[in-house]
């Protein structure tokens, strides 16, 4: 985001999360209401700060938005260094990926009657618009990856906790060793969404 661009896109999503999840914690109506939401967010990238675009020469990156203080919802920015990827991986809440720059390659896994974890469809893939979700109750697991070896890929994330302090499990599909983890944040910044003086000052001299 550069100097003379405006926060407000994400302010204004904020601000109309932190209504729905005030009226409702229905998960079927969460991820449809904030499918819209999160669809006209996404529209552009001019709000997000530069310093939640910057990938990591090793490892993606989750660089944290928001989290609602009540841990309702947190919003995450995913940034994806070429040829990047997760590992096999679940959320443990609902969750909305909404592709913002670039794209993600991704492939759902299941148990089968066998309890072994198997492919579930065929790979998907994720362009700028698009909108993926994830939840126990619809699916919860599966591995993302950078569609690109030769650029980085964004995209916006919305989970129904905080996202970087839940308890979740990484999945070794070939042995079926399951390993906890929490996965944190990559800065312990987060964007300044409060900051409307210069928005105030011109009403002032108007």
């Amino acid at each position: 985001m550069n100097q003379t661009s405006s926060i407000t896109p994400l302010r204004n999503f904020i601000t109309s999360m932190t209504r729905l999840v005030e009226k409702t914690q229905d998960e079927t109506l969460l991820l449809a209401e904030s499918k819209q939401l999160l669809a006209n967010l996404i529209q552009s990238e001019s709000w997000l700060p530069e310093f939640c675009t910057v990938p990591h020469p090793e490892f993606y990156q989750q660089y944290l938005l928001h989290a609602d203080p009540l841990e309702r919802f947190s919003v995450v920015s995913f940034v994806w260094g070429p040829g990047q990827k997760t590992p096999i991986h679940d959320h443990c809440t609902w969750g909305l990926i909404g592709m913002l720059r670039g794209a993600e390659k991704g492939q759902r896994y299941q148990f089968d009657s066998a309890g072994k974890l198997v492919a579930a469809g065929p790979e998907t893939t994720l362009k700028p618009g698009d909108i993926d979700a994830v939840s126990p109750h619809i699916g919860d697991i599966h591995v993302v990856s950078n569609a690109f070896d030769d650029q980085t890929s964004i995209s916006i994330h919305v989970y129904g906790g905080n996202i970087g302090a839940i308890h979740r499990h990484v999945y070794q599909a070939e042995t079926g060793e399951i390993k906890h983890f929490v996965s944190g944040y990559s800065s312990p910044q987060t964007p300044n969404l409060w900051d409307r003086s210069a928005e105030v000052r011109a009403q002032i001299h108007q």
